[in-house]
């Protein structure tokens, strides 16, 4: 289930708002200028298929978003709990960061954490199958899907260097482990 936790920056023991309905959770974020939408999709595909017949069974969808937000270019990336370099993976993304271009994911299964820092609170967005979350270029944020991660996700970019990650040098990380 989609999930949103929401914190003031100086206390992450204690949330100020923990809602799973999708329609707060997208109105929470949208002034952040956070894109966030539960979509119903029609397409079923084996857990084994392949990364082309997953950009193939969402194509229309892709070539929706991909009109809307100037983006060039998709691609899928998937991790499971056995995939030998998934802690380093994993630990690439937990320290705070920005990207020079927006980071636009839906999720196709399995879930993740994005976790924003902005306006003196921290926003952990629990993504799960079905989740489009879209973070505008310059949100301070990092990305945790767990100790042992198993998901599969829709990247779409307007050009993949956008996606480097800059780190911001901040702790915050480390106080706020996702929820």
């Amino acid at each position: 289930m989609s999930r949103l936790t929401v914190y003031e920056n100086t206390n992450p023991g204690t949330a100020i708002l923990r809602t799973e309905d999708p329609a707060e959770i997208a109105g929470t974020l949208r002034p952040l200028g956070v894109r966030f939408e539960r979509w119903e999709s029609p397409v079923a595909l084996p857990d084994d298929a392949s990364s082309e017949a997953i950009l193939d069974a969402y194509r229309p969808y892709l070539d929706g978003l991909m009109g809307a937000s100037g983006a060039g270019s998709a691609d899928v990336i998937s991790l499971t709990p056995d995939n030998p370099g998934g802690a380093a993976l994993r630990q690439k993304f937990l320290s705070e960061h920005i990207h020079t271009e927006d980071e636009v994911r839906f999720f196709v299964r399995g879930s993740g954490s994005f976790v924003m820092h902005a306006d003196g609170k921290v926003y952990d967005a629990h993504c799960t199958q079905g989740d489009l979350i879209s973070v505008p270029a310059g949100t301070k944020h990092w990305f945790d899907a767990g100790t042992a991660p198993s998901f599969t996700a829709l990247r779409v970019f307007q050009d993949m260097t956008g996606w480097t990650p800059h780190y911001t040098g901040d702790a915050i990380s480390e106080r706020f482990p996702v929820a």
